[in-house]
């Protein structure tokens, strides 16, 4: 197989894809052209934020051939077209075969949170230091266990007292690791939400293969106030969302907060002292973990 590489601007990417499409590209896949760089610029939506742009000012489309004649025909054809206006033929490069299930696998190894609590994908065995574990692998949905933020939060969950969790609210779960851990340390009953309805899917079916019993589903489900609410997030969603998530922590109840970069800690500070006085709880490879306890 061959793979065609083209630069489009925002503008015209829609068209180029369904074109690529049109002229029988197996995939099509868009990505920033300046990641990795001072240029790159990140998109996501969060509640109460303004909506995302559609995509980057300046797109890598790469799109699957099965053979090398028709991934030149296809670039001869888009060189002709109007709409290809700005655009630009990068190259025609021979994908490598590869076995792509090992090689996936190859990437995720067994994660130790503390030497006795792990995350370990289905196809490993279970070290012997594991008294606790959660079987994760990789998904739609962010969460699997290698990201510092998410290792800080399982860290704060395990290192608590027997049964202190008490009620959980897992807000923006992913794939539903924080909750399926907060399960693995007794805590009495989870609610795990997400804006993404993927996201809700992957948590539930990861809930199911760990044992652990919760309630997933879309924001909207968390009522109430709880003992333990937890946001692995972004630090502007995380600000936006400050008087939502301080109002569900209930009279000693803790708020732990991560996807806070260190140089972001005094925002998030002022951001949610009308509501819990933030304090930095643990750090990791420039990232922090944030927590209040209500008095």
């Amino acid at each position: 197989m061959f793979e065609l590489i083209l630069m489009c601007p925002q503008e015209q990417v829609e068209d180029v894809s369904d074109a690529l499409d049109a002229l029988d590209a197996l995939s099509v896949s868009v990505e920033d052209m300046d990641a990795h760089t001072d240029a790159e610029q990140a998109l996501f939506g969060e509640p109460g934020m303004p909506a995302p742009k559609d995509g980057w000012n300046r797109s890598r489309i790469t799109a699957l051939f099965q053979e090398r004649a028709g991934a030149d025909e296809a670039a001869r054809l888009l060189a002709l077209q109007d709409f290809f206006a700005g655009c630009e033929v990068l190259g025609i490069q021979p994908l490598q075969q590869q076995d792509w299930v090992r090689l996936t696998q190859a990437q995720f190894q067994p994660v130790d949170i503390t030497p006795e609590f792990w995350i370990v994908p289905t196809w490993h065995e279970l070290p012997e230091a594991a008294k606790v574990s959660i079987r994760l692998d990789p998904g739609l949905a962010f969460g699997t266990g290698t990201h510092p933020t998410t290792r800080m939060c399982l860290r704060w969950i395990a290192r608590q007292s027997a049964g202190s969790l008490g009620r959980v609210l897992d807000y923006g779960c992913g794939s539903g690791i924080l909750a399926i851990g907060a399960a693995k340390f007794g805590a009495q009953a989870i609610d795990a939400v997400d804006i993404d309805p993927d996201a809700v899917t992957s948590c539930q079916l990861n809930a199911q293969a760990n044992h652990v019993q919760l309630h997933a589903g879309l924001p909207d489900q968390a009522s109430g106030q709880y003992q333990t609410v937890l946001a692995n997030i972004l630090a502007t969603p995380l600000k936006v969302l400050a008087p939502l998530l301080c109002s569900h922590v209930q009279a000693g109840g803790h708020l732990v907060l991560a996807g806070i970069l260190e140089r972001q800690t005094e925002e998030l500070i002022d951001a949610y002292a009308p509501y819990l006085p933030l304090q930095v709880a643990d750090s990791e490879d420039g990232w922090v973990l944030m927590t209040a306890q209500r008095p």
